[in-house]
């Protein structure tokens, strides 16, 4: 072993007990090694004269980056001769005479008895000459090794190992190949069609009938290499010429042959069968596979690799079938391939319940393109039993696994990610259902009719899951389904939804059984609406273990939500139950404000729906008004009387009796909250206002809450909410509490919370427009200070460290402010901007909307909605010539002309921007409006598009001219 052996091994030792710094000197030997001129030389010898594996690794690596670098410029005739020649001779198991005189040497060493990796490697290395020089200047390369492949199973075995690299590295299009690597395949691909592939192919139908019982494990490898060329050389050379179909279908048939050898054939089976070509060629050749030879294959062993290669070819050939039937018109023998179809379709069925598929085969989009075949057409017997396979391969592959029925029950981290991945697995398989049941109702119907009874009376160990994927099918299945057939039930659904309401299931205790179970009852519900002799069923099935007083508490939850949708629709004709449903829900109602119960309130489903459920039976104008206000009375009473209860000892407490005071409370806003819902504002101000006192008096027990608890932000943020809520039930009525609601709020607020005040205030004006000024009057001021507190004039800061949720919030609150303004802006509220109380923060609110129309990195907020409305018909009409005209502005006073000059100029820059629409606006609804003379109101039109401007408008707004005074209101 000479110096050189020695560093490789020891730059390649990875065990620890060298030296680092040997190390690091080995390496760099290696390395001027690598770099020096004769480095090809160097590594040929070593090749021939080395056993040392790492050193023969060392050296094709290091051929194979000379090859790959140098080749073009830096390498010579003779040494690319050289490199050649000796490295075809490795490959096909050879020494060169001439090397071994200059070497000194009688002992060849062997590449191809080292291991697999080295041969993988000189594979890589030649195939890499193949692509500087094929077919220009080594153009017999392929021709040359044929012969060679006589030596035996290490040559043949290793001219599999250099088509494969040359697919890999150059021919195959799984790979993403820039221009030149496509015109280099092309170009190889092409000249191995003309010149050996003829040869090749005859090579291997040899080979594989010599070894196939003395050496399968080379017959797999060979038709392994054979699959990767099926798809661009001449099929004929397969199909016809060598016969290679019989072979093929005799290995995969023959017991007590290799499992691998069996399944490499079947993979050459279906490479064939996926052959490119025009649909009438493409249905001769499936024709003469004769595919049902191996149907049987599929029944035997599920684990056997045969069987999954033999399912992979049955599913890749009818995805082909397939793709003739809906290419082919019937002139062309979509009879034929519809025949082949239909013959392939069974087997194909039993593969997608029976055997682990593979990835790359779609079930959905196979059998989504086979019905969608079926559309438009009177179905044949068979058409309709593959319709009822369909439906159970569905029915199987949306099926939860037993394993995870615990897990799924108590939704642990385990259960949670197995139900989240289950629901976007049966996304697409869904969509399949609700296609099938389209085309074939009937079958679809029945179907689900018997998964439903079967289910029900299976055995409990596996009851579950199949009562648990009947009714998801029923669910999927109502989708599809058009209103009117919903409601009139026609066919097996007038049986089918009955059914479904009167079942018990004995796994009804089951989380994902009771919650699919109450989501398809309500998908029905509107069946139920039309036959109302379903609606105590419905109803039984929402208010007992099943539903609401489920013990599974997200279960309730979920019932109270579903129930309260439920309520929504049938409204009128719940009344006759009205008091069994309140009497079935009193502990639920009493329960809501326990403490337990309010300690697992979530933000989207908190069960506060229930109320709103009631509110919305008792809230009917049917009912009649003395039981609709008792059964209103009975429910608010006794959560006012608990919330002023609570109050009273709000602030003696110790820290846990605080946190579950709270707690209580927000429970209890919540369910008045939604209780309010039902009532409608018509309801409780004109035709029942006794409805409306009892409401003002809650809210005005909920405004107390302020005042207890004024730092409490979720009780401030749930009394917001509530306020919200009497703006839309209570109407104007609502005003003369509004006053102390908005001062306590705006107590000590944090930009978040600033935020829901603001959009309380947007709901106030955009119901109430100008009745609400005085009260926008007084709180704008406060609201503009709170706003320029926190919100910079400029930009906000950027960089790391700057997208904090502090800075967040703040730019919500600028955007809501901005939106804030504009409604103000329309809704004839613009005076607020101009009063004594908040002319002093006009400037600053102009200063920051041009700054942001401006500079704001927000696209969306640079436009600032409204700002041309309120330049426009506001600011031009109040500041330029309302202002004008009152009877202060003094023509004979030298500010007064100067003010006069900066109000021409900025018209004029308002014509500029905004064109006609200023002119239209502030001639039709200012001039006008003033009594303007139209032929004066004309000459302004015109001067203002010329450039006499100014002392025409010095005539113009001479107060004579202007035949009326306006309200001192509108004047600034």
């Amino acid at each position: 072993m000479d110096d050189l052996e020695k560093a490789i091994l020891i730059s390649f030792d990875e065990s620890g007990t060298v030296d680092s710094v040997l190390k690091s000197q080995a390496i760099e030997y290696c390395q001027r090694f690598k770099e020096s001129s004769n480095i090809c030389s160097i590594c040929v010898e070593r090749l021939f004269t080395s056993k040392i594996v790492l050193v023969q690794f060392w050296c094709l690596q290091c051929l194979h980056d000379a090859i790959r670098v140098r080749y073009a410029s830096l390498m010579s005739p003779e040494e690319k001769g050289f490199v050649r020649k000796s490295v075809f001779a490795m490959a096909c198991y050879e020494g060169i005479d001439d090397n071994n005189a200059k070497l000194g040497s009688n002992v060849v060493v062997r590449i191809l008895d080292s291991p697999v990796f080295i041969k993988n490697k000189l594979a890589q290395v030649l195939v890499t000459l193949i692509s500087f020089e094929y077919p220009m200047i080594w153009s017999n390369v392929f021709v040359d090794f044929l012969p060679c492949l006589n030596k035996g199973p290490v040559v043949i075995d290793m001219f599999c190992r250099v088509l494969n690299a040359l697919d890999d590295q150059i021919i195959s299009l799984d790979y993403i190949r820039n221009a030149d690597e496509v015109a280099l395949a092309a170009r190889v691909k092409d000249a191995m069609r003309q010149q050996c592939v003829h040869q090749i192919v005859g090579a291997w139908f040899e080979i594989v009938n010599v070894y196939k019982s003395s050496d399968p494990e080379l017959c797999t490898s060979v038709l392994d290499c054979m699959r990767r060329y099926i798809s661009w050389i001449d099929i004929n050379l397969v199909v016809d010429y060598y016969q290679f179909v019989p072979l093929f279908f005799e290995l995969v048939l023959l017991d007590g042959l290799s499992e691998q050898l069996r399944g490499a054939a079947a993979r050459c089976v279906l490479a064939v069968a996926q052959k490119r070509m025009e649909p009438q060629n493409k249905l001769k050749l499936l024709q003469s596979l004769h595919i049902r030879r191996v149907f049987g294959v599929v029944s035997e062993d599920a684990d056997s690799e045969v069987v999954a290669n033999v399912a992979i070819l049955v599913t890749g050939y009818a995805v082909e079938v397939l793709e003739c039937v809906r290419r082919l018109n019937p002139e062309e023998g979509k009879r034929v391939s519809t025949e082949l179809l239909e013959e392939v379709l069974p087997s194909v069925f039993y593969v997608m319940q029976k055997c682990e598929m593979d990835a790359s085969f779609s079930v959905v989009q196979f059998l989504s393109g086979y019905v969608a075949t079926m559309k438009n057409t009177s179905l044949s017997e068979k058409q309709l039993l593959h319709v009822g396979q369909i439906l159970e391969v569905i029915r199987a592959q949306i099926c939860y696994d037993p394993f995870y029925r615990d897990h799924l029950d108590v939704l642990d981290k385990v259960g949670q990610e197995e139900e989240e991945r289950m629901v976007e697995y049966r996304k697409d398989l869904l969509v399949l259902l609700r296609s099938v049941g389209r085309v074939a109702p009937v079958v679809t119907q029945m179907f689900i009719r018997n998964s439903l009874v079967s289910a029900s009376s299976s055995p409990p160990d596996r009851n579950v899951e199949e009562v648990e994927v009947a009714l998801s099918l029923l669910y999927a299945l109502g989708e599809s389904l058009s209103d009117d057939l919903m409601r009139s039930g026609g066919g097996v659904l007038g049986e089918l939804i009955p059914m479904l309401l009167s079942t018990r299931f004995p796994c009804h205790s089951y989380r994902l059984v009771a919650l699919t179970y109450l989501e398809t009852i309500t998908r029905y519900i509107k069946h139920v609406q039309e036959n109302t002799q379903c609606i105590p069923v419905a109803l039984t099935a929402f208010l007992d273990e099943r539903g609401i007083h489920h013990p599974n508490f997200n279960v309730s939850r979920r019932a109270s939500y579903l129930f309260m949708r439920v309520v929504k629709l049938l409204r009128s004709k719940l009344i006759p139950f009205i008091e069994t449903i309140l009497q079935s829900l009193q502990d639920v109602v009493a329960r809501f404000t326990n403490m337990s119960y309010a300690e697992g309130t979530s933000s989207s489903e908190d069960g506060s729906h229930i109320f709103e459920a009631i509110g919305i039976l008792i809230g009917m104008e049917e009912m009649p008004v003395e039981k609709q206000t008792n059964y209103l009375s009975s429910l608010l009473t006794p959560l006012c009387q608990q919330v002023e209860g609570l109050l009273v000892n709000g602030k003696v407490q110790n820290p846990n009796d605080y946190l579950k005071n709270t707690l209580i409370i927000q429970q209890i806003i919540m369910a008045i909250n939604a209780l309010s819902k039902g009532f409608s504002e018509r309801l409780v101000t004109a035709s029942r206002p006794e409805i409306g006192l009892m409401f003002k008096q809650t809210l005005d027990v909920l405004l107390q809450v302020l005042i207890v608890f004024p730092k409490e932000e979720s009780l401030r943020s749930k009394v917001t909410s509530f306020v919200h809520r009497m703006v839309e039930t209570l109407g104007g009525s609502v005003f003369p509490y509004l006053p102390k609601a908005l001062e306590q709020l705006l107590l000590g607020i944090e930009p978040k919370e600033l935020v829901g005040i603001i959009v309380l205030l947007n709901q106030l004006i955009c119901k109430f427009n100008v009745a609400v000024h005085d009260i926008l009057d007084d709180v704008f001021p406060a609201i503009t200070r709170e706003v320029f507190a926190v919100v910079p004039t400029d930009a906000f800061p950027s960089g790391p460290g700057t997208n904090t949720e502090e800075i967040r919030e703040r730019q919500e609150l600028q955007r809501t402010f901005y939106t804030f303004l504009n409604v103000i802006a329309t809704h004839d509220l613009s005076s607020v901007f101009l009063s004594s109380k908040s002319r002093a923060y006009l400037d600053s609110i102009m200063q920051l909307l041009l700054n942001s129309c401006a500079n704001h990195k927000d696209i969306t907020v640079r436009k600032v909605p409204g700002f041309q409305t309120f330049i426009v018909e506001t600011f031009a009409t109040n500041c330029c010539l309302y202002s004008v005209l009152d009877k202060s502005f003094d023509f004979q006073d030298a500010n007064t002309l100067a003010l006069f000059g900066e109000i021409i100029t900025v018209q004029k820059v308002m014509y500029e921007k905004f064109g006609e629409n200023f002119v239209a606006q502030f001639v039709s609804k200012g001039f006008l409006a003033a009594h303007c003379p139209p032929d004066l109101a004309q000459q302004y039109h015109q001067k203002l598009q010329g450039f006499v401007f100014y002392v025409h408008s010095h005539s113009v707004f001479r107060p004579q001219n202007m035949r009326c005074k306006f309200p001192e209101a509108v004047i600034p």
